[in-house]
């Protein structure tokens, strides 16, 4: 087992604090995962069966689009915290409009696969439930917002349900694997709530607001109606 760990992880390249960083071999295996969240579906939407989840062309383009966008948001910072977190220019809004627009199937896909993305960007992690937990389940709750696409003011409720799942599994993370980075005194509970809160919490204010502007939300209805459309 351990010659498999090695085989995937080194120590090299990662931070002195008894994290592990991805090897050449283990990048390569994510982006295989990654590839085949997003293609594989679209490559067998040749399924006769009407109640299949499946991810078609014009989905897939779309996805890739708002991945690659998000992608480039997410490197542009106003804050960078730390021990890890930012607040960036709305990039988690590009992986709700998925979700938005093509219902939650399509949404938790692409955001699993951008989770996986950006762990990909910095692959330094301390075990592997740590890294599930920060990377594909806490952007992959962004897709949740699919669950609103037919909603009044699905996006903006949506968007908030999807940035509190990312919350939710980030202060988690925090508790369980970082608490011990707590200030004496301070519960590690109290400490990860405050810790993810003041870099999640702005950027979802400020995205809200934006999306909330008679222009924009205009011009998101109509984008959504040509990414629907036959």
């Amino acid at each position: 087992m351990d010659k498999i760990v090695n085989f995937f992880t080194t120590t090299e390249g990662a931070w002195d604090d008894g994290s592990v960083r991805l090897t050449t071999i283990g990048v390569v295996l994510v982006a295989i995962v990654i590839l085949a969240l997003v293609v594989v579906p679209a490559i067998t939407n040749h399924s006769k069966s009407e109640n299949k989840a499946k991810l078609t062309t014009k989905q897939l383009t779309y996805s890739a689009v708002a991945l690659a966008l998000a992608m480039v948001c997410s490197m542009i910072k106003f804050a960078n915290l730390p021990m890890g977190g930012s607040v960036t220019l709305c990039s988690m809004l590009f992986i709700v409009l998925i979700g938005y627009w093509f219902g939650p199937y399509v949404g938790l896909t692409t955001a699993f696969a951008y989770g996986l993305l950006q762990f990909v960007v910095e692959p330094i992690f301390y075990t592997l439930p740590q890294m599930l937990i920060d990377y594909p389940l806490a952007f992959g709750a962004l897709g949740l917002a699919g669950f609103f696409a037919g909603k009044k003011h699905g996006l903006q409720i949506g968007y908030l349900v999807g940035v509190i799942g990312r919350y939710i599994f980030a202060v988690i993370s925090g508790f369980v694997f970082f608490g011990a980075y707590a200030p004496e005194g301070t519960p590690a509970i109290v400490y990860s709530l405050g810790y993810n809160a003041t870099y999640i919490v702005p950027e979802a204010v400020i995205t809200l607001i934006i999306i909330s502007i008679p222009a924009v939300s205009k011009a998101l209805a109509q984008v959504k109606k040509r990414a629907l459309a036959e």
